[in-house]
């Protein structure tokens, strides 16, 4: 696709502390590929403890005894969503994969392909998602980005700029044995341009690690300045070479020597010389050197804000940074958009509640009405006023 599309400015955000409580709403209406996206999100979110993640190992853990608890919600004459879950968000990713072990020596079956024979919507794609490991995941989700009706070039961003080495390599590994395709062979035919060869700089795993060189700092930043002033097809090049190639820590003394030199900061050069889908890959880049988890927070409040209200971008987000640093991205969205990531979501979906509902005299209860405070992982969940639970 052409990399030709609208410029965005994207914002450098901060640091934050803090834990909040969520609501839980006591009558709501059905509404059900959006209310389970809301009740996985909270979920994922959720967490007491002190680590980047939100999801840890379990303790006490017995894949024998999920492995029986799963299959009998999945073979029940109507499919148990909250046992699904209140398990598979709730182990790690290596107790999920030794779960789906002990569920193939006890049923016979795959669980991966029972989950997608018994779910749909959205809710399919999470339960699913989960039990991918890390490096199968993101080739899932590159697979699908490449390959489907359009290219999902905002999906292609967020893995490839935000991925170590290893992770690149193992990515590409799980890409090749699941679909038998490369991945830099895909990228270069699905997109084009200079942000189809910096896909593939990035593809190529090849970013020095834990190495800077003080001294060359300012001739790379001079390098850069020109880049954004010149715009040729040669400086380009050479704007790739170093934000993809350079390490981190080495980039970060170039971005302070770019400040030196033209008296702006580097994001806000880049958003007023390019545009399009390469603008938006470079800003990339520059935020997750800077900070991975202010980068996320980003792209999920645009996902969230959005016309549309991006669902298949905040799953994949909280999937993938739910054992890395999701709880990190909660701190920074509270602290660069005022409200918590629980709350946006939560308010977002009750919106959509709004629109989208088939019965137009049906009153939509106020998620502010009739709270209840409960604690961290708790989850929001919609109930009928008639007839149970949905």
């Amino acid at each position: 696709m052409s990399e030709a599309q609208g410029t965005q400015t994207i914002p450098t955000l901060t640091k934050e502390d803090g834990m909040e409580h969520i609501f839980k709403d006591e009558s709501a209406i059905h509404f059900s590929c959006n209310i389970n996206l809301q009740k996985l999100a909270l979920v994922l979110l959720s967490s007491l403890c002190p680590t980047q993640g939100t999801i840890f190992p379990a303790p006490n853990f017995n894949p024998i005894m999920d492995a029986q608890l799963l299959g009998g919600a999945l073979q029940g004459i109507s499919c148990e969503k909250d046992v699904l879950i209140d398990i598979l968000t709730q182990r790690c990713n290596s107790q999920r994969l030794m779960i789906a072990e002990a569920y193939r020596d006890m049923y016979g079956r795959d669980l991966i392909t029972d989950l997608k024979e018994n779910l749909s919507h959205h809710f399919k794609e999470v339960m699913v998602g989960l039990m991918y490991p890390p490096a199968s995941y993101d080739a899932h989700e590159l697979w699908h980005a490449l390959k489907g009706v359009d290219t999902e070039e905002k999906c292609l961003i967020d893995i490839l700029a935000s991925r170590s080495n290893m992770e690149i390599f193992q990515m590409k590994e799980a890409y090749l044995m699941q679909y038998n395709n490369d991945l830099q062979q895909d990228i270069d035919a699905e997109t084009s341009g200079h942000f189809r060869d910096m896909l593939m700089n990035l593809a190529q795993g090849t970013r020095m690690e834990g190495y800077a060189d003080p001294s060359t700092a300012a001739q790379d930043a001079m390098i850069l300045w020109e880049a954004c002033q010149q715009k040729t097809g040669e400086h380009k090049n050479m704007l790739q070479m170093i934000l993809c190639n350079k390490s981190y820590q080495q980039l970060w003394m170039v971005f302070q020597e770019f400040q030196n030199i033209s008296g702006q900061d580097i994001v806000d050069a880049i958003n007023e010389c390019y545009d399009g889908y390469f603008q938006e890959l470079l800003v990339a880049i520059v935020l997750c050197v800077r900070d991975k988890p202010s980068y996320f927070a980003y792209r999920l409040y645009n996902a969230i804000h959005d016309f549309g209200f991006h669902n298949k971008t905040i799953i994949r987000i909280l999937i993938a940074r739910s054992e890395i640093d999701l709880l990190n991205i909660r701190q920074r969205y509270k602290e660069r958009y005022g409200k918590s990531l629980f709350h946006d979501i939560k308010v977002s979906l009750y919106t959509l509640l709004h629109i989208f509902s088939s019965d137009t005299t049906q009153t939509v209860p106020s998620p502010t009405r009739k709270i209840q405070r409960v604690n961290l992982h708790s989850i929001i969940w919609f109930k009928k006023k008639k007839k149970g639970n949905i």
